[in-house]
């Protein structure tokens, strides 16, 4: 049976700011992301296997995502704990909003790779993560695959 990819996209909104950085985007903003997730694996042959002929159940594959990435991430603010945002971070968290805090610059690159260790934690045997594309504007996106990261 060959190998086949299957795709599934998501969408959300989620605020950040780069510490450091020199340009606009070290000021609090946010983004409409859109993730796609592709995972490898061979078809169900198991012909009385209710999920016979998928490589993984669309449904599936969403409800990993969402509960590991869409849900922690849709509306909340994401600060570098390892550095002086951590105080924007709890003054927000302590007025109720909605803060993810990481030990990393939260760009599109390192979240990407930060959600790619997510999803693969979760995947069923036999299901490889292939690739996310996570686009942060119409016009730009950081792509991460697993054949690039062995």
């Amino acid at each position: 049976m060959s190998n086949i990819r299957i795709t599934k996209q998501f969408s959300f909104e989620t605020g950040h700011a780069l510490y450091g950085y020199d340009g606009k985007c070290k000021n609090v903003h946010g983004h409409s992301y859109k993730l796609s997730v592709t995972v490898i694996g061979k078809p169900i042959t198991n012909r009385n296997d209710v999920k016979f002929g998928m490589v993984i159940d669309f449904s599936d594959l969403k409800k990993i995502v969402k509960e590991e990435i869409v849900d922690q991430f849709d509306h909340a603010t994401v600060f570098n704990e390892t550095t002086p945002h951590i105080e924007l971070a709890m003054e927000l968290k302590n007025r109720g909003h909605h803060v993810i805090l990481v030990d990393y610059q939260p760009t599109s690159e390192n979240m990407v790779v930060d959600f790619a260790q997510r999803i693969i934690g979760r995947l069923p045997a036999g299901i490889t993560l292939f690739s996310l594309k996570l686009q942060e504007t119409e016009s730009s996106f950081a792509e991460w695959f697993a054949s690039d990261n062995l």
